[in-house]
C-alpha cells in the first residue's frame, strides 16, 4: 500500500537531490495534496445526481467527497447562489500515494489511444493539472452501476518552485508523460 511514499523517500528523493544539486533536503520537492474535482451542471435539475457522483468519488478515492456550491447567480445558466454545482475529494498522506499508484499503474493504461500524458499542463509554479473524459478507466467504478458517462479534473500539487522540478518529480513517482 504505502509502496510509492517507501519508493520517494528510498529513490526519488535522492535522485532529485543529486539532479538539482540542492543543498538541504528541505528543499527537495514533495507531493502536497492531489485535488480531483468533479462538476455536474445537471445537479441544478436533479439532486440525485450529485449523490451518483459522491458516490464514485468515493469507491475511486476512498475518501467521502465534499459538494461544490455556487458562488454566484447566474441568470443565463438558470443558476443562483447555493446550489450545488459538483463535487470535490482532496487527498493527501498514504490515501494520496495510493491514489496516485493506482492512477498511473492501473487507470491512465486503460484511456483509449492512449500515448501519455501532456507534458505542457504545468502552471507555472510546479502544480500539474489534468482532465479525464471519463470515471470508467478507474478499475472500481462498474460500467453497470453508473447512469451517465462523467469526466474529472485532477490536480496535483507539488512543493516545486518551478515545472521543470514538478515534472521531474512526477515522472519519478510514475507519471507517464508523452515524449
Amino acid at each position: 500500500m504505502a509502496r510509492l511514499k517507501d519508493t520517494y523517500v528510498s529513490t526519488v528523493a535522492p535522485a532529485l537531490m543529486k539532479k538539482f544539486e540542492y543543498k538541504s533536503v528541505m528543499q527537495i520537492p514533495k507531493l502536497d495534496k492531489v485535488v480531483i474535482n468533479v462538476a455536474c451542471s445537471e445537479a441544478k435539475d436533479n439532486s440525485k445526481v450529485i449523490d451518483s457522483v459522491m458516490n464514485d468519488l468515493a469507491l475511486i478515492t476512498g475518501q467521502k467527497a465534499v459538494v461544490c456550491k455556487a458562488r454566484k447567480s447566474v441568470a443565463n445558466f438558470k443558476l443562483r447562489e447555493g446550489m450545488p454545482i459538483g463535487c470535490k475529494v482532496t487527498l493527501r498522506g498514504e490515501k494520496m500515494y495510493e491514489f496516485i499508484d493506482r492512477f498511473f499503474s492501473a487507470a491512465l493504461p486503460r484511456v483509449r489511444d492512449f500515448r501519455g500524458i501532456n507534458p505542457n499542463s504545468f502552471d507555472g509554479r510546479g502544480n500539474y493539472s489534468m482532465g479525464i473524459k471519463e470515471q470508467l478507466i478507474f478499475p472500481e467504478i462498474e460500467y453497470d452501476k453508473i447512469d451517465k458517462v462523467r469526466g474529472m479534473d485532477i490536480m496535483f500539487v507539488t512543493t516545486a518552485k518551478t515545472d521543470e522540478e514538478a515534472r521531474e518529480l512526477l515522472t519519478l513517482m510514475g507519471a507517464p508523460f508523452a515524449r
